[in-house]
């Protein structure tokens, strides 16, 4: 191989970075289907692995699935992909697996990114942050459909009008333990301060996301965005989301 193209190929290696995306509940990989084309168009490696009984692994739907059985499904992806100094995003519910993802091997991230997501402080849960109502509603959502929660719709979440009907028939049931068991963290995860970073969604301002960017919007430890999306936006502002995460990349 002539000296030229071979020093072409090391810099576009170097320059080449991995993303591990994480949905959030009741979805899957698949919402990442945007974001991922156009990162691995620029020579991206992207993986948008979908946690046990969700999406296209729903049929492995169980009432004893909870929030340590998703950490574990992340933990696989990066042990059997063999995956370092990658950049790690998790979507809404997905920063409650990220969150303890990167408190067991911090060593390996490059940046965690939040995205519109759940910041939990040790031995607190997702339904910690969420009003009583939905709680309740989620509640006996599970009493009934042997501990699975029904999907919020589509345009609860703002998601945009083309999407609707498309990101309502991919939804499933999410198990109400792996939102409902809290986070054990060990402290691992400060070792990732100011590789922090949380994007917040305005077009979804009646979500519980606000308490958390407004509680980090100021920590010079965190690096902050906002984007006019709603919920997923993923599917309603790919483009953007691409931009934010090769920035901070």
């Amino acid at each position: 191989m002539p000296a030229v193209q071979s020093r072409k190929l090391i810099k576009e290696a170097e320059q080449m970075t991995t993303f591990l995306l994480v949905h959030g509940a009741w979805h899957g990989g698949w919402c990442y289907k945007r974001v991922a084309e156009q990162l691995r168009a620029l020579g991206h490696r992207v993986y948008t692995p979908t946690c046990t009984g969700l999406g296209e692994r729903s049929h492995l739907f169980h009432r004893d699935l909870d929030l340590e059985s998703h950490i574990l499904d992340i933990m696989n992806v990066i042990k059997w992909e063999e995956l370092d100094d990658f950049v790690l995003v998790g979507h809404s519910w997905g920063g409650m697996v990220i969150t303890g993802v990167a408190d067991r091997v911090p060593e390996k991230i490059r940046r965690l990114v939040y995205l519109d997501a759940f910041v939990p402080e040790n031995g607190k849960s997702e339904i910690d942050y969420l009003p009583e109502e939905l709680v309740a509603a989620m509640q006996a959502d599970a009493a009934a459909f042997d501990n699975g929660t029904r999907p919020i719709p589509a345009e609860a979440f703002h998601v945009n009008e083309k999407d609707v009907a498309w990101v309502n028939q991919m939804c499933v049931m999410h198990p109400l333990k792996s939102m409902a068991q809290p986070i054990h963290l060990t402290g691992g995860i400060d070792r990732l301060r100011n590789k922090r970073v949380y994007i917040y969604n305005e077009g979804f301002a009646e979500g519980p996301f606000k308490q958390f960017y407004d509680a980090l919007v100021n920590d010079p430890a965190w690096i902050t965005y906002k984007t006019p999306a709603g919920h997923d936006v993923m599917l309603d502002m790919p483009d953007e989301v691409v931009r934010i995460l090769l920035e901070v990349a």
